[in-house]
């Protein structure tokens, strides 16, 4: 395995942890909201999203190994960063603000900063904008579901 498969899924490790930066205190104020009656697959969630972040780092691999070092590869890497970044700060952000408007904010921004992405890791490799699909799939659900929420929950916006 080279190093920038192992740095890769590092930084990938490493920012997906960002997600438990929240306060034991807020989860309670999550536990009490209502969620729509299809929500019957919250359990599934974090495992649907281990798969998405590891497609996107083995996404970020492909594009990496396509030219090793170069200005455009070093972008892609920021891209990339970038969406992980505001999608794991969904959690903590939502919480401690206890504001799913701002929740939805954050999942809207990933999902278009995730189209930018694959669009633009498309043009140089198929494979690895096809391993966001998981990514570009899941994000709008959830985005989705936190809008839904805030119709149910009035007062949590």
């Amino acid at each position: 395995m080279s190093n920038s498969w192992l740095i890769i899924s590092g930084i990938t490790t490493l920012v997906a942890f960002g997600s438990f930066f929240f306060r034991p205190r807020d989860i309670p104020w999550a536990a009490r909201l209502d969620r729509p009656k299809w929500l019957f697959f919250e359990p599934a969630i974090p495992l649907i999203w281990m798969a998405a972040f590891f497609c996107g780092a083995w996404s970020a691999g492909l594009v990496w190994q396509n030219e090793p070092g170069s200005l455009k590869t070093c972008i892609f890497m920021g891209l990339y960063l970038l969406v992980e970044v505001v999608t794991v700060a969904y959690i903590p952000a939502t919480l401690r603000s206890r504001s799913l408007a701002l929740g939805t904010f954050l999942g809207g921004l990933g999902v278009v900063l995730g189209a930018v992405l694959a669009v633009m890791v498309g043009q140089q490799s198929l494979e690895a904008a096809l391993l966001l699909l998981p990514y570009l799939l899941w994000s709008p659900v959830g985005t989705y579901t936190t809008r839904r929420m805030i119709d149910l929950n009035p007062e949590a916006v």
